[in-house]
Formats: C-alpha cells, structure tokens, sequence
C-alpha cells in the first residue's frame, strides 16, 4: 500500500515538473516572437520613416511621440485640418492674468443682465429676435475687460413645455449678446449661466495641449497561469518601456500598451478604464471650478427676466428672424422638439407607429453610452422586441434585440479606443469605420452614429482623425448602397463639479460639436442637435439625458427614416 502511494507522489512530481518546463517554454517562445515582431515593426518604421513624418499625430502640435503605420494625410486633409482648428480657436486672457487670484476672475453672483436697452416698454412678438446684454464682472464687483468665458442661455416657458436655446456672442470686452428666436405666445423667461470664466477655459486649453495623458487606459495579459496588467492609451512615450502597437491596420487608428515583462503582445485579453490623473491643477486653478460658485451657476438680471410674445406682425417676422434661425435647430412646445427646417417632425407616441416605421428595417447603432440609451429606449417601447442574451454586459453590448413578426433588427457596438466603460473584451474592440464598410446598406438599413463623450480629454486633432476615418467609410456605404439612412448624434452638455470639468467639460463637448458639424456638412445624414436639445429643455444637464429628451432623440431619428410617411400637424 505504502509503495502505491508512493508511485502516486512521484506521477504528480513528474506531472508538476513537466508542466513548468513547458511553461518556460511558452514563455520564451512568446518573448521571442515578440522581439520579432519589434524588429520587423523597426525596420518597417525606418522604411517608411520619410513618408511618415508628416502623418504622426501632432498632439498639442509639438510632440511626435506617437509614430503609427497609418497613411500619410492629403494636403486636403491637412489644410482641413488646420480650418478645423482655426474654428475651434477660442479667445484668451490678457497675457498678465494668466494665473490670477480667484478675486479678479468672473464671479456670476456679480454679474447681471439685461433685455435689450431701455425696452421696458416695448412688446415682443413672434418670429421677432430678443436681445440680451450680458455684463461679466469680477468677484469685486468690477467689470470684465476680456471674453473668452463659456456662457449658455435659454428661453423657457414652463407653462407651455417651451424652451429654446440662445446663440451667445462674445464681443472680447466683458459684454456679451444672448440672441433668441420667439417662437411662441405668451410667456417667455430668460436664464443666462455661467459655465466656466475665461481663466477657467484657459486652463482647460492648457490640459487638452499639455496632458493628454490626464486619462488612461489598461488591458489584462494572460498565459495560462500569468497575468499582467499594464497601462494603454492612443499615445504612450517610448522612453518608459516596450510598447505593444494595436495600431489599426484598416484606418491607422493607433492605440498602445506597455508591453508585460513576462508575456507577449498577444495575450492581451481585454480593455477597461484605469484612472484620472490626480494633481493635474494647482490648488489655485482648482478655485476655478467650484460647484455653486463659479461652475454653472445662473446670472442675476438687473431688470426683469420674463417677457409676454404677442401674435407675430407679418411685416417685420420675416425681416428679423433670418440670421438667428439659421443658428437654432428648433425649440419645444409641450415637450416636443419642432426642428426648424430640414426633416418634418412626428410624434410616435405608440409602439404602433414605431413597429410600422422600423418594419422590415436593419438598425445598427454605433457609438458610446449615449446612442446606446436609443437602444434601450427602443427595447422599452416595442413589446414584441425580444433581447438576445449575446452573454456580454448590458452595459457594454454588444447588443442585439430581433421582433420576427415585423422583420425588425436592432443592434448596438461600443466604438474603438479610446471608450472608458468596465471592461470590454479585446475581441469586442472594433472601431466604427470598419463597421461600416462591413454593411450590406440599402433603403432598409438605419445607421445611428454618436461618437464624442470619451474624446473630451484629447486633443482635437485625434477626434478629427477619428471622425474623418468615418466619414470617408459612410461616404463609401452611401456610395455603393444608395438610401441608406445615416444620423450621427451630436455631444450634450453635462452635469459638471471640480472633478468632472478638467476632463469633460462642456468647452470641449461644444469644440467637439463644431468639429463634427463642419466634418459632415455635405455628406448625406442628418445631424440631431443633442446640444440645443439638452440647452432648450427645463431638465438638468446629464451625460446621459433623461428619458423626455431621448424620445424626441428618437423621434427624429425616425421622422428621418419614415419622411416619405404621413406628416404630424406639427
């Protein structure tokens, strides 16, 4: 019996043994195809070290740290480039306050506005155009004598659901101009915000140029029993260790990781969001972003707030509405957005009149959380939508709902890196270009796009690489399957604190958005104004709006999709 036992310990000794033995093999056959593969990448890069040279990524338009396999842009995208840039530019203090004591920046509990000029007295009438002067002053009570600060304004009317969002004129010296459109009877009132001063909006201009690096990313390396975790992000310095290139060989869409110290670059398992960076703002800048204080808080007016609109007068609507309509996208009444040119809009109220628009359709919803929330209002508004269980986080998705009986497909994707959600598999990484040249299209097809929330942190030129990589393959979808229906959502504002606003502030969501605007102008989709939207409406700002506001979301999506369909009298 003894002896049997004693066999048994040995098997399981040799068993063990043989194990580690071919463990280390594995090991060092996987470090050794990774040194290959580095060699080959080196010589690749000194090849092609000419043509590239104009193609890296210029972040905060100095460094180069980022060399990929991507293809060198045309002049034409580069001129564009620098257009884009040019529209984003946003004015600067004085050189002297680049670093001024809380005391001399704008203080909105200081600040007033004002209707118009002396227009106690005068009435205002539908289709005509409001005017409001803003006046800045410092926490001293002294007048601004410099722009550059982020105001919104809005014109609402709780009593009939009404809202409808401001264009807000900058004129470099303290002053600034809230022009609405009137667009109903009655009860108008005026809220003008303040979201960041001047001086707040130039620290966030120096994070975006000098810390891109403020958020980062990590992925899990696994082999059999090791595991390593390292960090990742679009762009990683070289000088800190070996770096894993997942640089996308389709679009050239580079994304890194440090390489593990005992595991090749294929074991990469998955990708999920590490940490913001901490002390990134000294204990002075952090004074301008004080919730309550200085970061979305409502000005006074030194009058009055409220006005009454009277019936239009005929004569002077169509004189004055013109330069103010072309900025507004639309406005509510009762709740309802009514687009203001363009598509025609449609209340689908019921799961009915959904089920018959998105009979027979293919909707494929490409993005971050915010187009996801369409998904899941879909799926809460069709009762015969049956969710598959494709085993992956809800959310994360993928995700795919089917109601057989109308032939109706919905299906949701993350996009590529950078997306800061839990954790998404590596095989589930897929970026939105190279989803779209894998569609079929057709008059049957429904493409919702919104990609936006996860690049506040980076610089602008990684966001215009990104959308001109989806550009160029919606413009090919269209091209060779022609009535394929495409929106792209636009950026919202956001709630915002002392934590949230040096990564995602509303200044870089609203530079996103003139971004994307001039991207797509002339490519056949229809943009829904998530901003405006969000603006006009009496609820709070949030990332992911609430539900009243994704259904008018939806709604013109489908007004879109189903135009050829019956008009609402809207």
């Amino acid at each position: 019996m003894s002896r049997n036992i004693w066999k048994y310990i040995l098997l399981i000794f040799l068993t063990l043994l043989g194990l580690v033995v071919l463990l280390g093999n594995i090991i060092v056959e996987e470090n050794w195809k990774y040194q290959m593969v580095s060699a080959l990448y080196e010589v690749q890069s000194r090849n092609q070290s000419s043509n590239l040279s104009g193609s890296l990524p210029r972040f905060h338009h100095e460094y180069t740290f980022c060399p990929h396999l991507g293809q060198p842009p045309t002049l034409e995208e580069e001129l564009e480039e620098r257009d884009l840039l040019e529209s984003v530019a946003w004015p600067q203090p004085p050189s002297g306050s680049a670093s001024p004591d809380l005391a001399q920046t704008s203080d909105p509990a200081h600040s007033l506005f004002t209707i118009g000029t002396s227009q106690n007295n005068r009435s205002w009438h539908v289709g005509e155009q409001l005017e409001v002067r803003v006046q800045l002053r410092d926490f001293k009570g002294r007048p601004k004598r410099y722009g550059g600060d982020l105001l919104l304004a809005r014109l609402h009317s709780p009593k009939y659901g009404a809202g409808v969002a401001g264009r807000v004129l900058d004129h470099n010296n303290g002053l600034y101009s809230a022009l609405f459109l009137l667009l109903w009877e009655g009860p108008a009132q005026v809220d003008v915000t303040l979201v960041h001063s001047s001086e707040a909006v130039a620290v966030l201009r120096r994070l975006r140029e000098n810390r891109p690096d403020r958020v980062f990313f990590v992925s899990l390396f696994r082999l059999g029993l090791l595991s390593e975790t390292t960090e990742c992000n679009m762009c990683l310095p070289q000088d800190q260790g070996q770096l894993c290139n997942y640089t996308d060989l389709h679009s050239g869409e580079p994304w890194y990781c440090y390489k593990p110290k005992s595991l090749g670059c294929d074991t990469r398992i998955n990708h999920a969001k590490g940490r913001y960076r901490k002390n990134i703002i000294t204990d002075k800048e952090a004074l301008l972003f004080q919730s309550g204080v200085n970061v979305k808080v409502p000005i006074n007016t030194s009058t009055m707030d409220i006005i009454n609109v009277l019936p239009s007068r005929k004569e002077s609507s169509s004189q004055k509405s013109g330069p103010v309509k072309l900025a507004t996208s639309g406005y509510y009444y009762r709740d309802s957005w009514r687009p203001l040119g363009g598509v025609a809009m449609r209340d689908f109220d019921g799961p009915s009149v959904i089920t018959t628009c998105l009979t027979n359709k293919l909707v494929y919803m490409y993005g971050d959380s915010t187009i996801r929330q369409w998904f899941e209002y879909l799926l809460s508004v069709l009762p015969d939508m049956k969710e598959f269980n494709l085993q992956s986080p809800k959310k994360v998705g993928p995700l795919m709902a089917v109601d057989s009986g109308h032939n109706i497909l919905l299906k949701y994707r993350c996009h590529g890196p950078p997306i800061r959600f839990s954790t998404v598999m590596a095989s589930e990484l897929r970026y939105v270009a190279n989803e779209l040249d894998g569609l079929t299209g057709g008059p049957n097809t429904v493409v919702a796009l919104s990609v936006w929330a996860h690049f506040t942190p980076f610089p602008v030129e990684a966001y215009i690489r990104r959308l001109r990589h989806i550009r160029k393959a919606l413009v090919r979808l269209l091209n060779r399957a022609p009535g394929t229906v495409v929106v792209v959502r636009m950026g919202n504002p956001r709630a915002l604190n002392q934590a949230v606003s040096p990564n995602h502030s509303d200044w870089f969501s609203l530079q996103l958005n003139v971004v994307l605007r001039a991207m797509f102008k002339g490519v056949d989709v229809m943009l829904v104004d998530a901003w405006q939207m969000c603006v006009a409406h009496r609820q709070p700002h949030d990332v992911h709006p609430p539900r009243v506001i994704v259904k008018n979301m939806v709604d013109m999506m489908l007004s879109y999709v189903c135009r050829d369909g019956p008009r609402s009298n809207v």
